[in-house]
């Protein structure tokens, strides 16, 4: 690890609420409401939280039913710290708990927005489509 690094830890747990809101805005990702979130986090199957002296600055979380299906979600990142690696450091530990705890046969999905892409693709993640499937999702809020 190199000394900018250094000043930086990975916490397993979840944030909360208002630190949760705060990090996915900052990055730019969408807002979810407060009681939304406050039902999720203890949902959580697997996260981690990200600091910078004792300041969290990123967070990734695993979702899932824990035995067949699992979903990556909320990594992001503190603008002001991304391009150093630390994306790949949260998607690293994820991964590694996974490895350690989701059966063989698990079923593990994201959503990649654009350039996330090739981070989640050096940790084994493939287009679905090129596996003749189509992601696809509903908002709750979407008429």
């Amino acid at each position: 690890m190199n000394a900018l690094n250094d000043s930086y830890g990975l916490r397993a747990g979840v944030p909360s609420v208002e630190v949760y809101r705060r990090l996915r805005t900052v990055a730019g990702l969408s807002d979810k409401a407060p009681e939304a979130v406050a039902l999720a986090l203890p949902n959580t199957w697997f996260g981690v939280v990200l600091h910078h002296e004792d300041e969290p600055i990123g967070m990734g979380r695993i979702i899932g039913d824990g035995g067949t299906a699992f979903q990556v979600v909320d990594i992001c990142v503190h603008p002001a710290h991304q391009g150093r690696g630390l994306g790949k450091r949260i998607m690293a530990a994820l991964t590694e708990e996974l490895e350690r705890r989701a059966p063989a046969t698990a079923y593990i999905s994201l959503i990649a927005d654009g350039p996330a892409r090739f981070l989640y693709e050096k940790f084994g993640f493939a287009d679905t489509a090129e596996h003749g499937s189509i992601g696809m999702y509903r908002s709750m809020g979407a008429g």
